[in-house]
């Protein structure tokens, strides 16, 4: 049973999903449906953790929108990520960066690069 579960997570898995690691500034571009048409919006910002693994993949950016930190959570292998583009290469010491949350203006945008 674990073979077909296997085979079928592999036809389902994107092939270039670990190009982008935590601590690096990201642009998502996501599909959106609005009635019959389909646009792409881009959310761009830090990606501040990676969690599951395989088809259970996920990952959460953050940005600053207003001086307002806005989190958002995708779905590695989702059909509606058309892309990943990769801005800077961040360095991080940790897995995940939550104390990107107390920062404030700047400090709240940059990783150590």
């Amino acid at each position: 049973m674990n073979r077909i579960l296997d085979l079928i997570e592999k036809e389902q898995q994107k092939s270039d999903a670990n190009s982008f690691k935590v601590g690096d500034s990201i642009r998502v571009h996501t599909r959106v449906v609005e009635g019959d048409k389909e646009r792409i919006q881009i959310f761009a910002g830090i990606v501040i953790g990676r969690k599951g693994r395989g088809l259970n993949e996920t990952f959460t950016v953050r940005r600053i929108s207003y001086g307002e930190g806005v989190e958002r959570v995708f779905p590695l292998n989702s059909p509606r990520i058309a892309k990943i583009e990769i801005e800077t290469e961040g360095s991080a010491r940790r897995a995940k960066l939550n104390y990107l949350r107390r920062r404030k203006g700047q400090e709240a945008t940059t990783v150590r690069e």
